[in-house]
Formats: structure tokens, C-alpha cells, sequence
């Protein structure tokens, strides 16, 4: 058997240049994206050197596509997209025909027809899964009421993705003088829109009691590795399924199945399992799209692509914008939702790769989307950061009462307990303090787990405590102590520089699963270090000399 084949030499390739590239990125101070983009460019067949099998990369990305639609669903209720329909399903349709529009208009300016124009401004009209859910992500907006509306009105423009691609065959038969009918376009429609209907019919009445099933038993067969099969199997084969027998996308697959999957109680652990593999192949899905781009657009069309990028990047976020205003929803919800919109992603590629091939757009056409793709994928991340900026603004209120309530907060935060983490652990650690009359406050950077500390009577800080200005705002200058309760050593060790140099008073306490991590928490300032294994086995020999001695 050869050591190199085309699979392992693209994984191999776009793992490590991406991680080169993203590393760069990452030390320039900008997103990481860029440099995984980049990565795809260097290594994809319009630049000189290696060049990595596009087809297999496409294919690895569509894994992660998969795995992040379904964590996505993990956190997304049958209640939060209910709950959403009422603007998500009337906004994406209304965005879709305005981007669809506006393409068209353009199209029709380079001599093009009104079919290529529609095929060309349809495409632009759709966001990524991928970009999206990384933004979001970035700004701790999934589990909000901004990030659920973009999150459903993404799953509604799946949806009528799902139904273009397959009226564009027919659409090309109509455009090839074939005897293709109303009835005929009628049915064809009709057909799709049942086997969306059907599939999550099948979901909800089957998948419902299925699903959850087969991950409990996985669990309560005590392997790991089970259970981390199970939960990959349940992702991969729902999507799979979806689309081979209801051909619907695997996307829209993926996050039914996590969506039902959420409602179960192991949600959190089936996420963690993927979680991994979810960043791998959601970096492989960005290098997939830097191997489509071919750089000399830029130079062979310059104005097109300008005018391509004006409308992903200001067509649709304005029409976005004033759509989420009309429905009475907020300022701040129409930014999210309008930057989150302001790319365009892998349903762009499937239409612009099925137009082509059927006929109904030209090559520069396709170009024209590919480079698109790439522009909006590197400017999103700082689109959001404006919007973000213009949010604060907006909420100038808002953050006003917020300043008052910190203050009132902080006169009783005077030799206080500031712990770093709200799970099993700092449970019981918060439980206990708390029955112990002790001040604390509690630093979460998962939100729902932030809001079930709160719910809990908790103040609660929601922030990454690594960053010293979320440690400052727990009041770590006039804390006494410090417990970092999470389970990750080599993070909690930064936590622990961070707050000694703030407060070099403060006790701080962390915990370990290994030799290795209890010297490097011990290097960077923590005082005492509870090693798990070591204590679990004082506490059995303790009791197993008790029995002896009774």
C-alpha cells in the first residue's frame, strides 16, 4: 500500500498549512479564518507547489458542516425554533428574494440572461453554516434571542436551498427547449416540499423516541468509546439518511438530529464528545473554500467582484437589518442577525458547481461567487466586531443600569470566594460555600450553564476567566480566595497568573489530573492543588483501614 494517497495527503496538508497559516493569523491579531482561507489557496491548483484533491476536501468539509449543524441543534430546542418561526420564516424568504434581486440586476448588467442572472443571485443569497455558527460562537450569541432568530433563519434559507437545487434541473430543461410542463414543475415542487415535511414528520414521531435510546444505552453501557460512537453515528447517519432518502442537506439532517438529541440530559457530554472533530473539519471546511478561489479574478474582474461583495456584504445585511426592524425586534437583534447574514458559504458552492454544469451560468459567473465567498468569509469577523461596537452604543441604557448594578454589586464583594467554573465540581463547591455563609461569585463562560448558576441564587460573571478584565470584574482585587474549578490544568494555570498578579493576597485553589499539571498550576501561583486520583485513593485507603482496624 503507497504511504501517500490523495485522502491522507489532503488531511495531512490542509491540517498543517492551516495550522501554519492560522498561527501567523493568530500572532498578526487577526481571525484565524484569514489564515485557514490562505491555507486553502496555497495548497489548491491555482498556485504552484503541492496541490491537494478539492473534490476529497469539499467532501471532509461537508463532515464538519455535519458535526457543527449538530451541535448547534444540541443547544437549539424544538421551543427556541418555534419560537423564532415568526421572523425567521417571512425574513429569509424576504432576504433570499432581495439578495436574488439585486444579483440579478447585476447579472444583467454584464449582458447575461434573466435565468443566469436569478441561478447567479440566488446563490449570493445564502449564508454559511460554518461562518455563522462561528461568530456567534465567537461572541457568545448561540444561546441568545439574537443568535437563536440567525440560527433559524439559516435553517430557513437550508430549506429553500434544498428546494432550488432541485428545481434547477428542470429549470435547465425548460432553458433547453424540453417538454417540461407547469404540472411537471408543479409536481416536481410539490415532491420536494413533502419530503422536507416527511423527514421531520420521521423526526419528530420516530427519531423523538429513537434517538435518545440508543445514546442512554450507549451510556449506561459504561465504554466511552461507545458512547462517543453512538453520538457520531446518531450525526453522520441522520444527515446521511436525510439526504439519501429525503434528499434534504446534510446540514438541515445533522441539526434535527442534535435538536432532539438536546432535549435528552446527556446533550451536554454527546457535545463535548464531538467537539474535537467538530474544529477539525470545520478548519477543513474553510481550506476547502480557499482551494476554489482563483486569484486572478481579482485582476481579470475587478469591478464585478467589487460589486459581488457590495451586495453579500451591504445588500444583504441592510436588507437583513431593516427586515428584523419591521418585526419590532431591537437594534441590537437586527445587527447580529444582519452581520451574521454578511457572507455566503457552502450552499453557494453546490449551486454555482449545479449551474454550471447544467448550463445556466457561465464559468466567470462562478468565479465571481467563489471570490465573493472568500472576501465576506475574511471581512465577517470584522463586520461583527463593528456591530458589536454599534451594540454598545445602542445600549448606552442598558449598560448605564448595568454600571449601577455593578456597583451595588461590588460594595459586597470584600473578602469574598471568586470561583472559576460552574459544573459538577464547582456545584458542590458553590453549594458548600454558600452553607458555609460565604460571599462568592462565579465566573461561567457557557452560557446556559451560567444561567442555571444564576437560577441557583448565584451572582454570576459570563466571560472566559482568563481574561483579566473578567476577573477584575469579579472583584478578584478584594477577593480571599480563588478556586478554579474546571478540569483543565494547563488552562486554569493562566487563570491562576492572571489572579495573583491582580491580587497576590488571594489563596488560590485549583485542581489536577496529573503530576504534570499539578507542578505547572503550582508554577504559576496556585497555593494548593487537588490532585483527583491522589485524593480518591487517600479517601479508600482511609476506609479500608477503618475496616481492618474494625
Amino acid at each position: 500500500m503507497p504511504h501517500h494517497t490523495p485522502l491522507i495527503g489532503t488531511i495531512v496538508a490542509g491540517l498543517v498549512v492551516a495550522f501554519v497559516m492560522g498561527a501567523l493569523a493568530h500572532r498578526l491579531r487577526i481571525s484565524p479564518l484569514v489564515g485557514y482561507l490562505l491555507a486553502g489557496v496555497l495548497i489548491g491548483p491555482f498556485t504552484p507547489g503541492f496541490v491537494a484533491d478539492s473534490g476529497l476536501a469539499n467532501e471532509l468539509a461537508e463532515l464538519g458542516v455535519i458535526l457543527l449543524m449538530f451541535g448547534v441543534g444540541l443547544h437549539f430546542s424544538l421551543r427556541d425554533l418555534l419560537a423564532v418561526k415568526n421572523i425567521a420564516v417571512p425574513g429569509a424568504i424576504v432576504q433570499i428574494a432581495v439578495a436574488t434581486a439585486l444579483g440579478a440586476a447585476l447579472a444583467i448588467s454584464l449582458g447575461w440572461s434573466v435565468v443566469t442572472g436569478l441561478v447567479f443571485g440566488l446563490s449570493l443569497s445564502v449564508a454559511s453554516t460554518v461562518v455563522l455558527l462561528r461568530a456567534l460562537q465567537g461572541h457568545k450569541l448561540v444561546d441568545t434571542q439574537q443568535g437563536r432568530i440567525a440560527v433559524g433563519w439559516l435553517i430557513v434559507e437550508d430549506v429553500v436551498m434544498v428546494l432550488a437545487i432541485v428545481l434547477l434541473p428542470v429549470l435547465a430543461n425548460i432553458m433547453s427547449g424540453g417538454g417540461v410542463t407547469t404540472s411537471t414543475v408543479v409536481y416536481t415542487l410539490g415532491e420536494a416540499v413533502l419530503k422536507v415535511v416527511g423527514f421531520i414528520a420521521v423526526m419528530l414521531l420516530a427519531g423523538k423516541r429513537l434517538i435518545p435510546w440508543v445514546l442512554h444505552w450507549a451510556a449506561h453501557s459504561g465504554s466511552r468509546e461507545l458512547f462517543r460512537l453512538a453520538v457520531l453515528s446518531i450525526a453522520l447517519g441522520v444527515a446521511f439518511g436525510a439526504a439519501f432518502i429525503f434528499e434534504v442537506s446534510f446540514a438541515l439532517g445533522a441539526f434535527f438530529a442534535g435538536m432532539i438529541l438536546g432535549e435528552t440530559t446527556l446533550s451536554k457530554r454527546a457535545a463535548e464528545e464531538t467537539l474535537p472533530l467538530r474544529d477539525a473539519f470545520a478548519v477543513l471546511f474553510f481550506v476547502s473554500v480557499g482551494m476554489l478561489f482563483n486569484p486572478a479574478v481579482v485582476i481579470d474582474q475587478p469591478l464585478p467582484l467589487l460589486a459581488t461583495v457590495a451586495i453579500i456584504l451591504v445588500g444583504k445585511s441592510v436588507a437583513a437589518y431593516f427586515i428584523v426592524r419591521a418585526f419590532r425586534h431591537p437594534n441590537r437583534t437586527a445587527l447580529v442577525v444582519s452581520a451574521s447574514l454578511a457572507q455566503i458559504g457552502e450552499f453557494s458552492f453546490i449551486l454555482a458547481s449545479l449551474g454550471t454544469g447544467l448550463g445556466l451560468i457561465p464559468a466567470e459567473a462562478r468565479d465571481l461567487i467563489l471570490g465573493g465567498a472568500i472576501i465576506s468569509i475574511v471581512a465577517n469577523p470584522f463586520i461583527f466586531s463593528i456591530a458589536a461596537g454599534s451594540m454598545v452604543k445602542a445600549g448606552q441604557a442598558a449598560a448605564a443600569h448595568a454600571v449601577a448594578l455593578e456597583e451595588k454589586r461590588e460594595t459586597d464583594r470584600r473578602e469574598h470566594l471568586v470561583l472559576v467554573g460552574y459544573g459538577a465540581v464547582g456545584q458542590l463547591v458553590a453549594a458548600g460555600t454558600r452553607n458555609a455563609g460565604r460571599a462568592i461569585v462565579i465566573i461561567e463562560d457557557q452560557e446556559d450553564i451560567a444561567r442555571k448558576a444564576e437560577a441557583d441564587g448565584f451572582v454570576v460573571i459570563v466571560g472566559n476567566a482568563s481574561d483579566p478584565n473578567v476577573l477584575e470584574e469579579a472583584g478578584i482585587r478584594h477577593a480571599s480566595k480563588l478556586v478554579i474549578a474546571i478540569p483543565e490544568g494547563f488552562e486554569a494555570g493562566s487563570i491562576a497568573e492572571h489572579g495573583r498578579a491582580l491580587n497576590n493576597r488571594a489563596i488560590v485553589i485549583a485542581r489536577a489530573h496529573s503530576d504534570a499539571e499539578v507542578q505547572h498550576l503550582q508554577k504559576h501561583g496556585a497555593h494548593n492543588v487537588v490532585l483527583g486520583e491522589r485524593e480518591i485513593a487517600d479517601r479508600m485507603l482511609s476506609l479500608a483501614a477503618s475496616l481492618r482496624s474494625a
